[in-house]
């Protein structure tokens, strides 16, 4: 079978952790729609496999934890939706960040319910060395997760946002009310007030909804498969982690001390390379 010469390669995996949608790559670069898809699920499945070998034993003392929404195959006509399959409509992406490195330490894709939030806890503890102070929003399914995990092992605290009624010029499909405040819960251990916050998560989510096509709300490129939604979560991930250069000329990975080098989009193809 012909091979994508490496520059190629290099280019598509770029160009999808950049936000370019894979009939657009598949233009400008001039391979086939098939060609893009079949590359980023090659670099999915090695990128996850990566991710879950590599970042173990962090040495963080705050974590993050949120979700971002997004939706596979159909929005909101997924019962009527013409063979739908079981996973369409709504998908959640959950993530932790180390909040000093910038880190990735752990993400998972799937729903919203309590058997998620247990899985990717519990997933999050497994790759931290030491006990951390952990911050999650409100939602609840994470203080029985947290708590069959970690027990009293650790320094936990929810933060709830405030929010007031939405004035009529702001009401919309996308317009949430207005966050009119905090409120910081301590929930175990003993958390330190001044790092109760979820902002950095929040600002790493919105950075994953800005680089990845298919978290676009209002566009004709979301996933259309579940999987192909995994696939890109784990090579973003890697990018982000290994690849995205800091201000100070460093990965959140080399923040972390998880590598000591700068990666390059080249070094994934050639993983891609090595494992396929």
């Amino acid at each position: 079978m012909n091979k994508l010469p490496l520059a190629k390669r290099v280019q598509i995996l770029s160009m999808l952790c950049e936000g370019w949608s894979m009939r657009s790559i598949s233009r400008v670069v001039d391979v086939s729609i098939n060609t893009v898809s079949k590359l980023l699920i090659d670099a999915g499945k090695v990128c996850a496999g990566f991710h879950d070998a590599t970042v173990r034993d962090v040495k963080a003392q705050q974590v993050q934890v949120d979700e971002i929404w997004s939706f596979t195959y159909a929005k909101k006509n997924v019962r009527t939706a013409k063979a739908g399959p079981d996973r369409a409509g709504d998908t959640w992406t959950w993530t932790a960040i180390d909040a000093d490195s910038k880190l990735i330490v752990s993400w998972l894709v799937g729903g919203r319910d309590g058997e998620y939030a247990l899985a990717f806890i519990v997933d999050v503890a497994s790759r931290l060395a030491n006990r951390v102070q952990l911050t999650s929003t409100g939602h609840a399914a994470y203080l029985r997760a947290v708590e069959e995990t970690f027990g009293a092992d650790l320094d936990y605290a929810v933060i709830q946002k405030l929010y007031g009624a939405a004035p009529e010029a702001a009401k919309g499909h996308y317009s949430p009310a207005e966050c009119i405040g905090v409120r910081k819960e301590q929930v175990e251990g003993n958390p330190h007030p001044a790092h109760v916050s979820t902002s950095y998560v929040e600002c790493s989510n919105l950075t994953m909804r800005m680089h990845n096509r298919r978290f676009t709300q209002l566009t004709t490129a979301f996933s259309k498969k579940f999987e192909n939604h995994v696939h890109m979560v784990a090579l973003y991930t890697v990018w982000y982690n290994f690849v995205k250069m800091k201000a100070v000329r460093l990965s959140p990975a080399m923040a972390a001390g998880v590598t000591e080098r700068l990666w390059s989009m080249e070094d994934v193809a050639t993983l891609v390379d090595a494992v396929g």
